[in-house]
C-alpha cells in the first residue's frame, strides 16, 4: 500500500523543515510544490531535497487567486501514483508515533477505509502554547473540535478538488464531499500533530503583500499552556540545516499585552457561537 504527501507551500520558511523532515521518514514520497515564495521557503526546499533525495518532488507552480490553488490542488493529485495520500501544510509537524499510526493503519486496512481523521494542537502565541478544545469549530464523526482529515484513499470513485481556498476540499463523482460519504469508511485515530498556522511563518525577506495577508492570520490570545516536561515532536530536536529558524521564540511583550485584551472578548465570541451552533 503505497503513501505519498501533498505539501502545497508558499512563505513557509520558520516551519516547512521540521513539517516535512517529521513525516517523509515514513511514506513513499512527498509532492513539494511552491506556489511563488518570496522567503527563504526556496532555500529550505533545497535543503530538503538533499536531505530525502529519492522522495522529494519538486515544482514551482503558478497560484494568483483562490480558485488557482483548488487547480493546483487537483494537479497534484492527478501527479499522484499511490494508493493513499497525505496531506501535509507547511506548517504542520508530526510526532514519529503519530504519523507511524497513520501509516501503518493506511498500510494494513486501507482497502476497507477511505479517509482518515486526526487532532491537532493549534498553537497560539508561541510554540509553548496551545488553543482550548472550545475554539475548535471542524465536526467530523460526531466529534467537534480541533480536527482535520488529513488522509485519502487515492481510489475514491472519481476524487477531484473542488471550492477556493478557505472553503476547499475533496469532492467524489457525484459531487458529495468525502467527509459526508459513508461513516463507517472514516477512521478517527487518536494521532494528533502541532500546527502552527495562527504563529508567523515566513520571513523578513517575505515581507511582501502576501505576507501582510498572511499576518492578518495572527491570533492574539494566551492559550493554554504546554506542560514544562511536554514532549515535543521529535524532530525539533535533530540536526538542522543553519538557515532553519529554531522554534523555541517566546511571545514578545507586546504580542502578549494584546492578547491579555483579546482573549476575553474571543472566549465569549466562542461561547455564543458554540450555542447558536449547538455544540
Amino acid at each position: 500500500m503505497s503513501i505519498w504527501a501533498h505539501t502545497l507551500v508558499k512563505n513557509e520558511e520558520r516551519y516547512l523543515w521540521y513539517s516535512v523532515a517529521s513525516v517523509a521518514p515514513f511514506v513513499d514520497k512527498v509532492l513539494l510544490w511552491d506556489t511563488g515564495s518570496t522567503d527563504g521557503t526556496l532555500e529550505i526546499c533545497k535543503k530538503l531535497i538533499n536531505r530525502f533525495p529519492e522522495k522529494i518532488g519538486f515544482r514551482q507552480v503558478k497560484q494568483e487567486s483562490a480558485d488557482d490553488f483548488t487547480l493546483v490542488r487537483q494537479e497534484m493529485l492527478n501527479q499522484t501514483d499511490s494508493d493513499w495520500f497525505i496531506i501535509l501544510d507547511g506548517d504542520e509537524v508530526w510526532w514519529e508515533d503519530s504519523i507511524k499510526k497513520v501509516t501503518e493503519t493506511i498500510r494494513q486496512h486501507g482497502n476497507s477505509i477511505e479517509s482518515i481523521v486526526v487532532p491537532n494542537f493549534l498553537v497560539v502565541g508561541d510554540i509553548f502554547h496551545y488553543q482550548e478544545k472550545a475554539a475548535g469549530m471542524y465536526k467530523f464523526s460526531g466529534r467537534v473540535g480541533h480536527y482535520n482529515q488529513r488522509a485519502f484513499k487515492r481510489g475514491i470513485p472519481g476524487l477531484h478538488s473542488v471550492n477556493p481556498h478557505g472553503t476547499w476540499g475533496w469532492a467524489d463523482e457525484e459531487g458529495k464531499m468525502v467527509q459526508d460519504r459513508d461513516p463507517a469508511k472514516i477512521k478517527y485515530m487518536e494521532a494528533p500533530y502541532l500546527h502552527f498556522s495562527f504563529l508567523q511563518r515566513a520571513g523578513s525577506k517575505g515581507e511582501d503583500l502576501a505576507v501582510a495577508k498572511r499576518s492578518k492570520k495572527l491570533k492574539y490570545e494566551l492559550g493554554l499552556s504546554f506542560p514544562l516536561d511536554y514532549y515535543y515532536p521529535e524532530v525539533f530536536f535533530r540536526d538542522r540545516p543553519n538557515i532553519v529558524p529554531s522554534p523555541w521564540g517566546e511571545m514578545s511583550p507586546a504580542f502578549q499585552a494584546r492578547a491579555i485584551l483579546e482573549t476575553p472578548l474571543r472566549k465569549i465570541k466562542r461561547k455564543v457561537w458554540g450555542s447558536k451552533a449547538g455544540y
